[in-house]
């Protein structure tokens, strides 16, 4: 299986690791991971209920993520979970 790889600037082989889920029951809404992500890939999100108020984040443009892991790496809950990506689910081929 090919993967999605990139170059890091001094030429060593890279392999992303995207976003694949976050888990809305860890999260606590703190908002880290959407200040560590330049690509909008996450949202805010409130939901009332008729004695609380939760908040958390949730993925909005999983297509936009480059594959940094930013935002699990600033997750205080470990929310996160990534894999790689088939080369050929994009058409790439090596």
């Amino acid at each position: 299986m090919a993967l999605i790889t990139g170059l890091t600037r001094d030429g060593h082989e890279w392999t992303p690791d995207f976003i694949k889920t976050l888990d809305k029951e860890l999260c606590i809404g703190c908002g880290r991971c959407y200040k560590s992500c330049t690509r909008n890939v996450l949202a805010y999100e409130e939901v009332d209920t008729e004695d609380t108020v939760k908040a958390y984040m949730k993925i909005a443009n999983g297509g936009n993520c480059i594959g940094c892991k930013a935002c699990g790496q600033n997750c205080p809950k470990g929310c996160f979970s990534f894999e790689p990506v088939e080369a050929h689910a994009y058409g790439y081929t090596s």
